[in-house]
């Protein structure tokens, strides 16, 4: 069983910068990938970012050159930088992760961005 925890959200001006986090704790040895959900008020809850045991990653197309994830093995925690936010990135973002098949997630975290 894992448990997600996510920090870092909150309120930035477009163009501003904001940071995620997210600590993984218990059986977090079986971790095969990690990522970042969001989900706007009214739509779906679609990928942003994720990032696997041996560091591949995958960025939504409306992201890319602008977020980066990263992975801090020894600390059981993934990050997102998000750069040159804009109005269109408001979302709450959910940090998840699957271990040993079953999908993971955390309790989510509002980013929300103002023009």
């Amino acid at each position: 069983q894992v448990q997600l925890v996510e920090f870092g959200g909150g309120l930035v001006q477009a163009g501003g910068s904001l940071r995620l986090s997210c600590a993984a704790s218990g059986s977090t040895l079986s971790i095969s990938a990690m990522g970042w959900h969001r989900q706007a008020p009214g739509k779906q809850r679609d990928l942003v970012a994720a990032i696997s045991s041996i560091g591949r990653t995958n960025y939504v197309d409306s992201v890319k050159g602008r977020f980066t994830i990263s992975r801090d093995n020894a600390k059981n925690t993934i990050y997102l930088q998000m750069n040159n936010l804009n109005p269109e990135d408001t979302a709450v973002y959910f940090c998840y992760a699957v271990n040993r098949g079953l999908d993971y997630w955390g309790q989510g975290t509002q980013v929300t961005v103002s023009s």
